[in-house]
């Protein structure tokens, strides 16, 4: 039998038969392979031990390659990172992962989860619901009438918060409840008169520069509560509707159109052609906002993101700016907080008449 490692013939397995590779042999080969984990040291490699073997040449790469593959069944040493055949990957290919069950699709995609905004889109006509995902301890919690808008969506399915929290992104607050629907149908400046239909004073909201989506979900919320009529923000930079947004909106997408359009300035001038007072939110205004709204009916209100507050040409493009009355103590409100007292103040001059 022999013990050279230069003179043992490989067959086209790449692999040595067993009675021409005895055990010790073998574990010489692993280990050395082993040592050498690059491109540059596997090319060493060969050169040390097989380049005098003219013969096997040819099967030395499959030879190889079979016994990576049989390193990389075994277990890495307790407190030790394997980086063995590294390089096995294409340059910029991410290694793949497996689903942790089977209920696992891509984390957060596409879905809404927490009470309000489950329950809303369950009532809203013009979603189609994919799937519902609740755990039994949340069923029994629900009121009769949610407890019937749950049982009756034909794709209802029971897990455990375990499994609940695999399906959406880490940390996302679900309350024992989650769904998948259809998106919300698109709007256009073009549908704000169908949304106005019948009614005096008319008011929307648009959002310049403001990213993140637990404001935009706020003053969603907001704007459902003191009738604002739609959100117009730029598709650029703005959050789109995840489960993030939809909760912090408490289920206020359902029912306040977001408008999105490709530029701010063009949908201002728009705007101003159908008739709307362009009213800037800025603490530098030289009037309260309830003065510059004073006599209005059509009233976009153009709020900036806190710090930046309103970009240059988006305040050209406004007919007045207003502010709040707030104390010189602090500089400005967070933009969700100021969008919801600016509201206020729009639906209180509004029933005023």
């Amino acid at each position: 039998m022999p013990t050279d490692l230069q003179s043992v013939p490989f067959n086209r397995s790449g692999i040595p038969p067993t009675p021409h590779l005895p055990s010790d042999i073998h574990r010489k080969v692993l280990r050395h392979y082993r040592n050498f984990d690059n491109k540059v040291n596997r090319k060493k490699l060969k050169n040390s031990f097989f380049s005098k073997t003219t013969r096997n040449g040819p099967l030395l790469s499959e030879a190889l390659r079979n016994i990576s593959e049989a390193m990389t069944t075994r277990k890495t040493p307790k407190g030790q990172k394997s980086n063995f055949f590294s390089s096995a990957r294409k340059s910029g290919e991410r290694r793949q992962r497996t689903p942790r069950n089977t209920l696992q699709s891509a984390p957060g995609d596409g879905w809404l989860y927490g009470d309000h905004a489950v329950l809303a889109a369950l009532t809203n006509p013009n979603r189609k619901i994919k799937r519902l995902l609740i755990t039994k301890s949340k069923e029994t919690q629900l009121s009769a009438e949610d407890l019937k808008a749950v049982s009756s969506t034909p794709n209802l399915e029971y897990v455990s918060t375990d499994e609940l929290n695999d399906m959406l992104p880490e940390g996302a607050i679900h309350q024992g409840i989650a769904l998948k629907a259809t998106p919300l149908p698109d709007y256009s400046l073009e549908d704000i008169p169908n949304l106005f239909e019948g009614k005096t004073h008319q008011a929307i909201a648009v959002l310049d520069q403001v990213t993140d989506p637990h404001n935009v979900g706020a003053i969603t919320r907001s704007a459902a509560a003191f009738g604002i009529g739609a959100i117009v923000l730029p598709d650029r930079r703005s959050p789109s509707i995840t489960g993030v947004l939809a909760r912090s909106a408490s289920g206020a997408i359902e029912s306040v159109p977001l408008i999105r359009v490709n530029n701010l300035a063009r949908a201002l001038d728009k705007l101003a052609e159908m008739g709307f007072w362009r009213i800037g939110m800025d603490g530098r205004a030289d009037q309260e906002l309830e003065t510059a709204i004073t006599g209005a009916n059509r009233i976009a209100l153009v709020l900036g993101s806190e710090g930046k507050g309103l970009r240059r040409l988006t305040e050209e493009k406004c007919d007045l700016l207003g502010k709040l009355p707030i104390s010189s103590k602090i500089e400005s409100l967070n933009v969700s907080n100021a969008a919801a007292i600016a509201f206020y103040e729009i639906a209180k001059t509004a029933a005023k008449g």
